[in-house]
Formats: structure tokens, C-alpha cells, sequence
């Protein structure tokens, strides 16, 4: 594990690490499958469950299409045969009801906003890397009360490729001189980590508060917190273990 002495920035996924993700997008993902099915509710929950909702325990699947992928990913799954027009046409209409209703209610993890905060006050140089839109990531940081804190935040279509690839953690770097060696990335899906791993992170740390499992998300953490509410301890306590 790098030394969280050398750690000067930390890029953040959004949902299930900063947004509470059942309480924000259950109903917004609903709205969207019956969209999609055209008010056919059989059909909308076809869509829900090929896109990794579990009827049972009422919550997405780990790293599944919704909770991990862009809205490029569930226009693809639920409407493989479009034209490249329409399949445009499908993301814009999905982009704006995950930008407007995702946005506007989001619902913070709790201790999230004191979390970073002191993240914030320590001169971190914060980042959100989400595969949501970049629209709906910077309008969810204002709903929150917390966009102030943040250098920069990234949607799938803030880069050429979104995670797991490592654009973001490239385009971070380039806006705040940092190395890659000196970020961590934290997030609640292994696609997360897995742009840890290729963008060259100092630390790549997976949370609890999301979809992800300890089971799923440990073999490829550094480390695996209950909650980003838990970062700023952690952080202080590995820098006194170091000195």
C-alpha cells in the first residue's frame, strides 16, 4: 500500500459512495425502465432485472449494469438494435432524467458532507469520477452543498473513455499537477478500482455504502472502508503510522 503521507488528491465515484444509491436512483431507475417499456410495467421489469435489480432484496447487483455502467451501457442493453441516430437519441433522453431527477434527489451518504469537508480543510485536491453524465455529477454537488469543495468532476462524457478505463485519473493529474501515484481513488464497484489499478493510483479504496460487498470488492482494494465517512480517520491514523 502507498503512503498516505504522499496522498495529495482523491477522486471520489458518486453513487454508492457519496450519494446514498437506493434512496437516490431505486425510483429513478424505475421511471426509466417504464420509459423505456412504454408504461409496460412487465416489460419495465424485464429491463429492471437485465440491468441488475434484485426484485428479492429490492437493490442492484454489484458491478451491475446500473449500478457501475453509463446510460451509453443500459441504452445498449435495453435497445440493442437502434440506429446510431436513435441510439443517440436514447442517451440524451436518459442523460437528462439522470442529470434533472438524479440530481435534484440525490440524498447524501450519511457523514458524508463533514467527511469532506475535512478532506477539504487538509488541502486535499478533491475529484468526483462517476459514469453518470458530468452534467448530473456537478448539479448533484450542488444540490449536496458540497460543489465548493471539488476541483473538478468527470462524467462518461468528460472523457474519451469512462471507467474502468483511466482517462479520468489522466485528466485529474492534468488539471492539478498531481501524479497518479499520489491520488486515491475510492468507490463502491470494482470498476472503480479497476481504474485505480490502471491509472496508477497510490491507493484504490472500496466503501460498503454502495452496491459493492466486501467480497466483491476486496481482492482488488487496498483496503475496504465502511463508508467515506470513515476516510479522514483513516487517512490521519496511516500517516501517523508512517511518521
Amino acid at each position: 500500500m502507498k503512503n498516505p503521507a504522499d496522498i495529495k488528491g482523491i477522486l471520489f465515484d458518486k453513487d454508492g459512495t457519496l450519494v446514498d444509491f437506493n434512496a437516490t436512483w431505486l425510483s429513478i431507475a424505475d421511471f426509466m425502465a417504464m420509459d423505456a417499456a412504454e408504461g409496460d410495467r412487465w416489460k419495465a421489469d424485464r429491463l429492471l432485472s437485465a440491468a441488475g435489480f434484485d426484485f428479492v432484496n429490492k437493490r442492484f447487483r454489484p458491478d451491475s449494469i446500473f449500478a457501475s455502467g453509463t446510460n451509453m451501457d443500459v441504452v445498449e442493453l435495453w435497445f440493442p438494435r437502434l440506429s446510431d441516430e436513435d441510439q443517440m437519441l436514447a442517451v440524451a433522453r436518459f442523460n437528462e432524467i439522470t442529470s434533472v431527477q438524479g440530481s435534484s434527489m440525490a440524498v447524501a451518504l450519511p457523514g458524508i458532507v463533514a467527511a469532506l469537508t475535512a478532506l477539504h480543510k487538509r488541502a486535499y485536491r478533491l475529484g468526483v469520477a462517476t459514469n453518470d453524465s458530468t452534467a448530473g455529477a456537478e448539479k448533484t454537488m450542488v444540490t449536496l452543498g458540497v460543489a465548493q469543495l471539488f476541483d473538478a468532476a468527470y462524467g462518461y462524457d468528460a472523457v474519451a473513455n469512462p471507467k474502468p478505463a483511466p482517462d479520468t485519473i489522466l485528466a485529474f493529474c492534468d488539471l492539478t499537477g498531481l501524479r497518479p501515484a499520489e491520488i486515491v481513488m475510492v468507490g463502491d464497484n470494482r470498476h472503480d478500482l479497476e481504474m485505480a489499478r490502471a491509472g496508477g493510483c497510490g491507493l484504490a479504496i472500496g466503501v460498503l455504502s454502495g452496491t459493492g460487498t466486501r467480497e466483491s470488492l476486496s481482492s482488488i482494494a487496498d483496503v475496504v472502508l465502511d463508508s467515506v465517512a470513515d476516510l479522514p480517520d483513516f487517512l490521519s491514523a496511516r500517516v501517523k503510522e508512517t511518521v
